[in-house]
């Protein structure tokens, strides 16, 4: 007689729009395109939108904010004050001052 056995979800995996490097969907933060045009952090990762990851590292940040690697995956052009003030939400949100 066959046993059942418990199976285990598959956690969903995604990739650090900046670091390229692949983790745990909750270990990441969404940053996404709303519909009607403006882009904010979505903390639980239920917006509706095109969205982009990024992991916990200040670095990463940093460099997705100062390049234009988060208006092209999010494929929008995000204006100067709107990135200072993600990048500012995501400092608060990473611990990094």
């Amino acid at each position: 007689m066959m046993q059942k056995t418990i199976s285990s979800r598959k956690v969903p995996q995604r990739t650090c729009v900046a670091c390229r490097e692949v983790q745990g969907k909750k270990g990441l933060v969404r940053i996404v395109r709303q519909p009607e045009g403006g882009v904010c952090i979505d903390l639980q990762g239920r917006m509706n939108g095109r969205g982009a990851y990024l992991c916990a590292k200040l670095e990463c940040w940093q460099s997705c904010f100062t390049s234009n690697r988060l208006d092209h995956v999010l494929k929008i052009h995000i204006a100067a004050e709107e990135r200072a003030r993600l990048l500012a939400e995501g400092r608060s949100l990473i611990g990094g001052g």
